[in-house]
């Protein structure tokens, strides 16, 4: 029995939709440490951010010594988000710059000294997305929310293949120039141990005809 095209069509959309969903994030920030995080991000990428303290006391508010800063820098220190003393909060911006994007966790000093459980949530590109507010907002069918994930998704594959290109070539060129420079810098070694070995057998021979051993 042979399997319709649509359907065939349908596991392999939902096979690569699977592929960018992004799973939050915990992890334990001592007290008076400092925890940070960083993401390769493409310009024009959008990139959102959700982060909180882990109530480990249900019931009860969480201390203010269990609050936390946050600061979320670009790749050359730009602050996009700041935010101090709080319990959590989110951000979103889009990349204006490509490279490493920062998140980095504050915990203040507590005595005895303890720690602090954050969850964390980044997500940048395709996953970034809220697709249930876009199918709820245009009431499209299943099959046509999964072709539009698709193509977003396809997209961002394509703008991250030339993103890549782009680094490649710049890491060429960059080799290229280092292995110019360490060509340069043997020749020169080179050329100066050979002057201190001239300059040593003339010392030399200057010496012993000095001395008459010559």
């Amino acid at each position: 029995m042979r399997m319709p095209k649509w359907s065939f069509l349908v596991y392999i959309i939902l096979g690569l939709i699977s592929t960018v969903v992004v799973d939050s994030m915990r992890f334990d920030l001592q007290s008076g440490a400092t925890k940070c995080i960083s993401d390769d991000i493409k310009a024009n990428a959008m990139t959102v951010g959700r982060y909180s303290v882990v109530n480990v006391n249900e019931g009860f508010p969480i201390p203010d010594s269990h609050f936390i800063t946050i600061r979320v820098s670009s790749p050359h220190g730009n602050t996009y988000h700041h935010a101090d003393h709080v319990e959590s909060g989110h951000f979103a911006f889009t990349a204006a710059e490509s490279g490493d994007y920062t998140t980095c966790f504050w915990a203040p000093e507590q005595k005895p000294p303890g720690s602090v459980t954050v969850e964390f949530d980044w997500r940048s590109g395709v996953s970034s997305k809220d697709w249930s507010k876009v199918a709820k907002k245009g009431q499209i069918e299943v099959m046509e929310l999964e072709l539009k994930k698709l193509y977003d998704t396809v997209t961002s594959i394509h703008d991250e293949m030339f993103y890549l290109r782009e680094r490649e070539e710049e890491m060429q060129l960059l080799n290229r120039s280092t292995n110019t420079k360490m060509a340069t810098f043997s020749i020169l070694s080179l050329g100066v141990c050979l002057s201190v070995a001239a300059l040593q057998l003339w010392h030399l021979k200057t010496f012993f005809e000095r001395k008459k051993l010559l």
